[in-house]
């Protein structure tokens, strides 16, 4: 049973939750109702039967008792027409019960009553002011409300006096108070019935309405993924702060974030093809080259052969560099506290990608100042960015230039005296394979800034470019730290 419940449609399951929960209350208001009514009707019978059973009989009903059972009596055992006045007192169920279970019925009374064992110890036992209420039947087999008393006679001087060995059992008909409990059953059950329907359609009908919003929801996943298409948005009401509303507008940003990473993908993909397809193009060239020498017997000149082959390194170690940093890009954004993350002594990584500077820069004047801070990075991944940022400065030194390198409270400052960067290009400086149309003559895949970027944004910190003072470029690198190694550093 539970299977096949969570097996159906969500607004279904709902629609029955919302049913089972107003049946359950309408089902405990309904009892609750019926026996409160029910309590109110045979409190009103017992006051009745009590107010009737607190006015006591003459003395001609002591009489009656002792006659029964003999053969003055008529076959039904009950009493002459005038035994203790009973008629003008009471038009109801009216006998007398003796200790040995003998009835004695009164003319005024429909029919007798059936006596059980607590109405003879009650005669037997008689006690003042003590009475029993129970249900009850008479011959015939009504339902009738009972009231068993000891009997009592008014004597003459105004006193009441109990007779031994006597009850007296007074009793009204249930059959007026049962229809209407019947009746008031039926009523409830009817309207608590119509109430559960109604329960019912309403929650289907706000399943429904609440759920439309998942609708779409569905509807828009199932189409991206029948479709790819990523452009689609549920719309959203920004005033709505519900539960939907933030699954809806974090899909929206989900698919959002999607589109932007395919889009850069494609771009990526575009733009390594591009850069590519250059080298590629140059060393086929020169290959062939070699090639149709070889084929036809005409040697190439040393001079041009020692020309061609170095032309094909240097080919070979730009595609090896440009794959190093496509995979270098292609890698996730990693946690600060990944594996490969240490505390590295920032002043020994700049002095060993200053070393590397040097060697690519022999003519120019490298001067450093370098106070020590010690940050939390990748270290390979934290020299490659700041050997990134040196061989720009490099780059676009002029012959003889000089670059100045500065890190003071973990602020890392490279200065070049180049030709600077153009205020409008700025903004371009760290995107993928962006290149400056003054510097695409120059080596490089304009990937260098993009990694020194995403590098430092993995550490925490933040880079960035800008023109100086007295001419060039003066890139600002400014990374968390502390100017004390931690204990755990040797």
């Amino acid at each position: 049973m539970l299977r096949r419940f969570r097996s159906l449609p969500l607004r279904s399951r709902l629609a029955l939750l919302v049913a089972a929960a107003v049946a359950f209350a309408v089902a405990a208001v309904a009892v609750t109702c019926w026996f409160i009514v029910r309590g109110k009707l045979y409190d009103e019978l017992d006051n009745a039967l009590q107010s009737s059973a607190n006015r006591p009989q003459g003395g001609k009903l002591v009489s009656t008792i002792n006659n029964c059972g003999n053969a003055e009596n008529d076959p039904s055992g009950q009493p002459p027409a005038d035994s203790g006045g009973f008629r003008a007192q009471f038009e109801s169920y009216l006998q007398v019960v003796t200790a040995d279970g003998q009835s004695c019925v009164a003319s005024v009374s429909p029919g007798t009553i059936e006596v059980t064992r607590s109405d003879t110890d009650l005669a037997k036992h008689p006690v003042a002011g003590q009475g029993a209420f129970r249900d009850g039947t008479d011959t015939k087999g009504n339902p009738v409300r009972v009231l068993t008393v000891p009997l009592t006679i008014a004597n003459a001087d105004g006193t009441t006096a109990i007779v031994n060995n006597a009850a007296t059992m007074y009793a009204v008909p249930l059959k007026g108070t049962n229809s209407t409990l019947n009746e008031l059953a039926l009523v409830l059950l009817l309207v608590g019935g119509i109430g559960v329907i109604g329960a019912g359609a309403a929650g289907l009908w706000v399943a429904r309405a609440g759920l439309r919003p998942v609708d779409q929801l569905t509807e828009a996943v199932e189409h991206v993924a029948r479709t790819e298409d990523l452009t689609i948005r549920i719309p959203v009401d920004d005033e709505s702060e519900d539960e939907i509303a933030r699954l809806s507008r974090s899909f929206n940003s989900m698919t959002a974030s999607l589109a932007n990473s395919r889009e850069l993908q494609q771009q990526l993909i575009a733009d390594a093809g591009h850069e590519l397809r250059t080298p590629l193009t140059s060393l086929r060239t020169n290959i062939e080259l070699l090639g149709r020498s070889e084929e036809t017997g005409r040697p190439i000149p040393p001079a041009d052969r020692k020309a061609l082959l170095a032309s094909v390194t240097a080919q070979m170690t730009e595609l090896g560099a440009l794959i190093g940093d496509l995979q270098t890009l292609s890698r996730p954004d990693e946690a600060h506290t990944g594996d490969r993350v240490e505390v590295v002594a920032l002043q020994d990584t700049v002095e060993a990608a200053l070393r590397r500077a040097r060697l690519r820069g022999p003519e120019l004047t490298i001067t450093a100042d370098l106070a020590p801070w010690y940050v939390r990075a990748e270290p390979s991944a934290l020299e490659r960015a700041i050997v990134n940022i040196l061989d720009n400065a490099v780059k676009f030194s002029p012959p003889g230039g000089s670059i100045d390198v500065r890190l003071r409270d973990g602020e890392l400052t490279v200065r070049d005296h180049g030709p600077g960067i153009p205020t409008d290009e700025l903004p371009y400086v760290f995107d993928r394979f962006w290149r400056s149309p003054t510097a695409r003559a120059l080596p490089g895949s304009g990937l260098g800034l993009s990694i020194v970027a995403r590098t430092v944004r993995q550490a925490g910190g933040e880079v960035r470019l800008g023109p100086a003072e007295d001419g060039g470029t003066i890139a600002t690198v400014r990374l968390p730290g502390a100017p004390a190694a931690p204990p755990e550093l040797p």
